[in-house]
């Protein structure tokens, strides 16, 4: 992924980002298409601290529909939640 957000939200960077997080939060190495709910690495709880993280980092709110479980199950989804909600009239709730 090379893409470049119109807001300069790099979606190279936002991956990179999330899986050195991960990785330093579980101690293991983890792939951008690993199912992270599915192998184990990832529970209920730590997927609110992703998403507290997530809006912190980006300057995003991931309310509503949003919150559903596949935008979470993988690096590369996670991924493409911030630049679509990073991008114009995000703050609309769009």
């Amino acid at each position: 992924m090379t893409e470049q957000h119109t807001d300069g939200i790099d979606a190279q960077a936002v991956e990179r980002d999330l899986l050195s997080f991960l990785e330093a939060r579980t101690k293991t190495s983890v792939t951008p298409t690993q199912e992270l709910f599915a192998s184990g690495l990832v529970s209920s709880m730590f997927a609110m601290e992703l998403v507290v993280q997530l809006e912190k980092e980006y300057g995003i709110s991931i309310v509503g529909t949003d919150l559903r479980l596949d935008n979470f199950r993988t690096v590369a989804s996670m991924t493409e939640l911030v630049l679509r909600l990073g991008g114009p009239g995000a703050a609309d709730g769009a």
